[in-house]
């Protein structure tokens, strides 16, 4: 199920980013200035040497260095003589994180901190604090505004909650006015972004990041951490965690100790980094640590942060569709690898977990997607489903018999609803449907012909941009076979 309040928080070591809020839970700005002190500002040069220095890298995700950004958006106002505007993106988008909710509803001063350094060093014009439209964390934001004084104009833009909408392209065009989605053509934000202004587009705990460092140093920000992270990270542990929660603790910590905090059972795999992260074994979890470089040796990631840990009453394959089914639906529907290719990877997922197919659909499938999306959509779906594919290759085999591996889908994975008020699945009545195929070139981007010649399509709600071409195919099958209905 998915959450609707912001988890508890907690703690391994010294807290940074979480200090205070045992003592005062939501730190209004007298109660930030009692626990990390006053803070001055930074000229550009400054702030580029402490970036670099403590090796800070973007915390939503990608993991680009913040000091490249920074530089290049730097240079670029110099050589297009432009003035900067500064974009904080604090709209997790990703279901199952939570780290960024948390620091808006109790820590905002930090990210209004990092965001008005950066803004004073770049001589930025404006600056942008973009949160989703479920409103976790406005009210807060707003209220922290209120209580301080910025160096430049400040503005809080509300977007889609929806799985893209965070992507940097897709933030820019929204708070340009246009569709909440990504260009379809790559672009940097550093050399034409809001307004056609240099921007620099980081995520909120980046900017928290860079206020603790400000006030820290790089000296005493590396006393936490390890030589080639340093710092303090924040997780987000859910999933079949008995004590899910936001955790802080240092780069290097290992991941058995959080673990063991939120009192994680044994299970069959794990999911790091999110829904475009990889799935690791439970062994392997007991000799990574909480850094990029040991992640990615046991075959995980990072990635935004999260912890997706599944007991061993539910079906992992089953979990893993669900979540595949979901990314499949929430691409932006403007290029070929998300338009076909994403719901025939759903569709390949979905017949290998039943046993319809062998794995080698779901690697086609996924290989047809690879490196070839107008964002990284694609990619990061693809990449969940290979290594669910690969991790779980016991419980495949056992759904190959087509009696699969006797366990239940609980929904574990913290899945929204659909993102439309209106859900519809195609349904089909199979003792009317005569083969007749007119649905599938009504609709091709969604419905395929088996080998039969029968329509096939995913048990997935109909994308926001297919519903008028779904409505189209119901009305043309001949024998009133095929129906769109309610999502339950």
């Amino acid at each position: 199920m998915m959450r609707t309040k912001v988890p508890p928080v907690a703690c391994i070591g010294e807290p940074r980013l979480t200090a205070g809020f045992a003592e005062f839970g939501r730190l209004d700005l007298m109660a930030h200035e009692t626990v990390h002190g006053p803070i001055g500002p930074m000229e550009p040069a400054n702030l580029l040497r402490l970036a670099e220095a403590i090796q800070l890298k973007g915390k939503g995700g990608a993991g680009f260095p913040f000091y490249r950004k920074f530089k290049a958006v730097l240079e670029s106002c110099e050589r297009q003589d432009l003035p900067a505007v500064v974009v904080v993106n604090a709209t997790e988008g990703e279901p199952a994180s939570w780290k960024d909710k948390v620091l808006l509803t109790r820590a905002p001063h930090l990210i209004l901190d990092g965001a008005a350094l950066s803004a004073y060093a770049l001589d930025a014009e404006e600056i942008v604090l973009c949160v989703a439209d479920d409103l976790i964390g406005r009210d807060s934001l707003t209220e922290a505004l209120a209580e301080r004084r910025m160096p430049v104009p400040t503005t809080i833009v509300t977007v889609p909650h929806r799985f893209i909408s965070g992507e940097g392209g897709a933030l820019v065009n929204g708070i340009n006015g246009l569709p909440h989605i990504p260009p379809g053509t790559k672009k940097r934000s550093s050399d034409s972004g809001v307004r056609n202004l240099p921007t620099l587009l980081s995520n909120a705990e980046t900017y928290a990041q860079v206020a603790i460092a400000a006030r820290l140093g790089p000296y005493e920000y590396a006393a936490l951490g390890t030589d080639d992270e340093p710092g303090t990270v924040l997780l987000t542990v859910t999933g079949q965690a008995k004590r899910a929660a936001v955790v802080e603790c240092a780069a290097g910590t290992p991941l058995r100790d959080i673990l063991e905090l939120c009192e994680v059972p044994e299970g069959p795999g794990i999911l790091m980094g999110g829904y475009h992260g990889r799935w690791i074994t439970w062994e392997a979890a007991q000799r990574a640590e909480i850094t990029r470089k040991s992640l990615t040796s046991v075959g995980g990631t990072l990635g935004a942060g999260i912890i997706i840990p599944l007991g061993r009453d539910t079906c992992p394959l089953g979990e893993a569709a669900q979540v595949v089914r979901y990314l499949a639906g929430e691409s932006a529907g403007q290029c070929g690898p998300c338009k076909r290719g994403l719901p025939d990877l759903a569709r390949a997922v979905d017949l290998a977990v039943s046993g319809s197919a062998p794995v080698e659909v779901v690697r086609a499938a996924a290989g047809d997607v690879k490196g070839r999306g107008a964002c990284s959509h694609p990619d990061g779906t693809s990449r969940f489903a290979l290594s669910a594919m690969e991790v779980f290759a016991d419980d495949l085999r056992q759904h190959t018999t087509g009696e699969g591996c006797g366990k239940r889908v609980k929904g574990v994975m913290g899945l929204p609803g659909a993102p439309d008020a209106n859900p519809k699945m195609l349904t089909l009545d199979w003792s009317r449907c005569d083969g007749h195929g007119l649905c599938a070139h009504v609709v091709p981007d969604f419905i395929r012909l088996d080998g039969n010649g029968y329509p096939a399509f995913p048990p997935t709600p109909v994308p926001t941009w297919l519903k008028e071409g779904a409505m189209k195919a119901v009305k043309v099958c001949p024998e009133l076979a095929l129906r769109l209905v309610e999502v339950k």
